[in-house]
């Protein structure tokens, strides 16, 4: 388990949330309201933002929303994206500390997951930003990423790590997106 996740450090990963998808998705619109606030707040905090699209012409393109916020997608047929180059060679930006969101949490949420962990990478699951299409799946990839070493944060959780402290410049602005 790692201490406190450091903006200064830390890659947003955004795993697969796609227009045909999301509609199957349990608490579809919580996943993708605290998916865009997470972006928006590692926007703020100057983090970059890498999106994954399975297979875009069957599942469709990244939300609009979300695909706004991303620096770069990566296209894939793999469910664990570090199977791809481009995804690691994405991730090779210095930042030691990924944190992960996404669709299906059971399955490229999971498999990216364990994909990094295996390859020693520091990873952060945000509990409350992640879905399946059924909560039992969920919950599922949520303890399996716990017991494989990731920590399991929320997203207002990792967004007051991301500050630290009420005296960082960004303060306000966060605070505006979480309430």
């Amino acid at each position: 388990m790692s201490y406190l996740c450091d903006a200064s450090r830390t890659t947003l990963i955004v795993v697969d949330l796609q227009e045909k998808l999301m509609p199957v998705i349990g608490d579809a619109a919580q996943v993708l309201q605290r998916a865009v606030l997470l972006a928006q707040a590692a926007r703020l905090l100057e983090i970059p933002v890498i999106g994954t699209a399975q297979q875009p012409l069957r599942l469709g393109p990244t939300v609009a929303p979300v695909h706004a916020l991303l620096d770069r997608t990566v296209e894939k047929t793999s469910f664990d994206a570090c199977i791809q180059p481009n995804f690691m060679a994405a991730l090779s930006n210095g930042r030691d500390e990924l944190v992960v969101l996404g669709c299906e949490a059971h399955v490229c949420v999971l498999q990216t997951v364990l994909g990094l962990l295996h390859r020693q990478r520091r990873v952060k699951l945000v509990s409350d930003a992640i879905g399946s299409r059924r909560a039992s799946d969920k919950q599922a990839a949520i303890e399996r990423a716990r017991a494989a070493g990731a920590d399991i944060v929320s997203s207002e959780m990792l967004m007051f790590e991301w500050m630290g402290n009420s005296d960082h410049p960004k303060f306000r602005e966060i605070l505006k997106l979480i309430k």
